[in-house]
């Protein structure tokens, strides 16, 4: 799997892209949180941008989870967004689609996660 992350005002954007499952999963969870440790202020959030994950396993699941509560500690935004057919689907038949926000695409994420939007 590869990943980048951004910086787009008070919000970090982490662009995975590949599959994430057992494999990567722990190295993933390393950026998300050398990311989430850089994202702070009131205004802060974390966006994980998913147009370039085309699979998502359990453990994949466990991470955006982390990242979750991670971020819900450090009382910074968190959401998903562009989720492809096949990681739409294994995040709503978990459950997670009803405990994360998720956005249909990027520029939404990013406009809903500013100052003053819940």
């Amino acid at each position: 799997m590869n990943l980048r992350i951004e910086t787009s005002g008070a919000t970090t954007l982490v662009i995975p892209e590949g599959r994430l499952d057992f494999g990567s999963a722990a190295g993933f969870e390393k950026q998300l949180e050398r990311a989430l440790a850089g994202t702070t202020g009131a205004s802060a959030s974390l966006v994980i941008d998913c147009a370039g994950l085309e699979y998502v396993s359990s453990a994949g699941l466990r991470s955006f989870l982390l990242a979750a509560r991670g971020a819900q500690r450090a009382n910074v935004r968190f959401a998903l967004c562009t989720l492809q057919p096949a990681v739409r689907e294994v995040l709503d038949l978990s459950g997670f689609s009803r405990i994360m926000t998720v956005h249909a695409d990027r520029a939404t994420a990013l406009a809903q996660v500013q100052p003053g939007r819940a």
